[in-house]
This record gives C-alpha cells, sequence and structure tokens, in this order.
C-alpha cells in the first residue's frame, strides 16, 4: 500500500529533520524539500487513475471536454500551491508563501470564469424570459 510507504518516508524524514535542524539547517530544509517532491511524485501515480475516471464519467455524461480539462487544471494549481505553499512555510517565508496562495486564487478564478459563465448561462435558459421583474 502506498500510504504506508508514504507514512513511513514522512515519519523518516521528520526523525531526521528533528536530528538535523540544529546541526545543519539548510540540509534539514533539504532534506523536507526532497521528501515533498518524492511524496508528491507517489500520489502522481494514483492521480492518474482518478483522472481516467472522471474522462470517463464526463463522457458519459457528455461533458465538453474543455470543462473537464480545466476542473483538473483547478485542481492541480490548488495541490501545487498547497505543496509550495507550505513548503515556503517551512522555509519561514510567510510572507513569500502567501503570495503564492494569492497566485494560486488568482490562477484558479481565471479558470473557473469559463465554467462560471456556463452554469449561469444554463441558469438563465431554464428562467423564463419576465422583462426582469419577479413575481
Amino acid at each position: 500500500m502506498e500510504i504506508v510507504q508514504i507514512v513511513l518516508i514522512g515519519i523518516i524524514a521528520t526523525l531526521l529533520y528533528i536530528i538535523l535542524k540544529d546541526i545543519h539547517p539548510s540540509f534539514a530544509f533539504f532534506l523536507v524539500l526532497i521528501t515533498s517532491i518524492l511524496i508528491l511524485f507517489i500520489v502522481i501515480q494514483q492521480i492518474s487513475v482518478i483522472i481516467r475516471l472522471l474522462q470517463s464519467l464526463g463522457n458519459k455524461a457528455s461533458i465538453n471536454s474543455f470543462y473537464v480539462e480545466s476542473i483538473f487544471k483547478i485542481i492541480g494549481i490548488a495541490y501545487i500551491t498547497e505543496l509550495g505553499s507550505n513548503i515556503t512555510k517551512d522555509a519561514g517565508l510567510q510572507s513569500v508563501a502567501s503570495k503564492i496562495e494569492l497566485a494560486g486564487k488568482i490562477f484558479i478564478l481565471l479558470l473557473a470564469i469559463p465554467i462560471i459563465s456556463a452554469v449561469v448561462e444554463v441558469i438563465l435558459n431554464f428562467v423564463p424570459a419576465s422583462g426582469g421583474h419577479f413575481p
């Protein structure tokens, strides 16, 4: 099971970090960075299964592939942003981490605009034209 591997890698990295942080802080941070990247690569292998499932569901529901791809990009941006933000927080750079988070939110919003527009368009098609007045 991959989760057992991930947890063991995390525990070993934590123990090594505790030992190294006072002796060689730069090596300790490098250890955290390498561990994060290693765990990310393990998880990415599992993501392909999820992507295939969501693509299959999108095809069955006749959803435009543009929207499915946009959702994948949004999810990817969220995870990458969180990873980058957490790494910079671990390095003690809170202000850089907050800028990374802001950038991630802006990019997610940019990708979400076409999806939001399509949802509003569908809603407007269901609402009868009443000249802008509600009963």
